[in-house]
């Protein structure tokens, strides 16, 4: 599996829990804009935010800085964060 469809799967996941948690309607994972500002667009806080990374921690075992968090503005930079993130 290339390092491509890995990142595409984790935006997927991250675009399913962004859904899930903001209660977003009309709106798929594939269709979820991954370089819309999460922040002025979507209306994601910072509570939010660490739901996201809470997760991302128990499905793929990494840590996403707090200091990080302001620079993480849409999905895909939440995808490519770190670059290292491995599916099994």
């Amino acid at each position: 599996m290339t390092t491509e469809t890995n990142v595409e799967k984790i935006t997927l996941r991250i675009a399913q829990i962004m859904i899930d948690e903001l209660k977003l309607e009309d709106v798929t994972p594939e269709t979820f804009d991954p370089e819309i500002d999460l922040i002025d667009e979507v209306g994601i806080d910072s509570m939010d935010l660490a739901t996201v990374a809470l997760v991302l921690r128990d499905e793929y075992a990494i840590r996403i800085d707090e200091d990080d968090y302001p620079k993480l503005t849409n999905v895909r930079l939440l995808s490519e964060y770190p670059n290292t993130l491995i599916i099994n």
